[in-house]
């Protein structure tokens, strides 16, 4: 009877991970359908997959990047779209581009007890204002989610780390359980789990 639990939960945790991504992928791929009026499946994907990378091209271009550059300028002057283009611009940029800034992953260890640290990127020097002297700025994304925070640090707490971005960033957003090692139990407390 033991081993038929086991089996069951070995089933639930293969397939409850897989189901859940096909259906997120089978609803974004019917919403992008819908809205585009199309009513085969899946063509709608291929149709923005091949219109960002026909963006991607004319902004690389030199013939297309200054008419592409006017409208980046036209959405940078109005007041209330500035603000959250800017955001969203700065945000992909972040993780794709030629200015990605979560390439640099660290261990931050915290005040009061030296035996607990957090993992984050840091991504620039802290504002140049004499109260953030000797700062730099880490970002601490937050597990489950896509937020994160953005804290000043003093650059002795900070140790960079011997990581891919990707790795460390899995193994944040994962709250941990990613990226284990496959023969470790990863369950006693000071293990490697990296």
């Amino acid at each position: 009877m033991r081993r038929l639990v086991t089996w069951f939960l070995e089933g639930l945790l293969f397939l409850v991970p897989l189901a859940i991504t096909l259906w997120v992928f089978w609803v974004m791929l019917v919403k992008i359908d819908r809205l585009l009026g199309i009513p085969i499946p899946g063509v709608g994907l291929v149709l923005t997959i091949a219109l960002v990378t026909l963006v991607g091209f004319l902004a690389s271009n030199f013939l297309t990047r200054r008419v592409l550059a006017l409208v980046d300028v036209l959405f940078q002057r109005m007041p209330l779209v500035r603000l959250l283009y800017s955001s969203v611009k700065d945000l992909v940029g972040a993780f794709v581009g030629e200015r990605r800034s979560f390439t640099r992953p660290v261990l931050v260890r915290l005040p009061g007890d030296e035996g607990v640290a957090v993992l984050g990127f840091v991504t620039g020097e802290a504002p140049a204002a004499p109260e953030c002297a000797g700062m730099v700025a880490v970002y601490l994304p937050q597990s489950y989610n896509f937020a994160g925070n953005l804290v000043l640090v003093a650059r002795d707490r900070v140790t960079p780390l011997e990581m891919s971005s990707g790795e460390v960033m899995t193994f944040i957003v994962s709250g941990g359980v990613a990226g284990r090692h496959p023969g470790g139990d990863g369950g006693e407390a000071g293990g490697r789990d990296g």
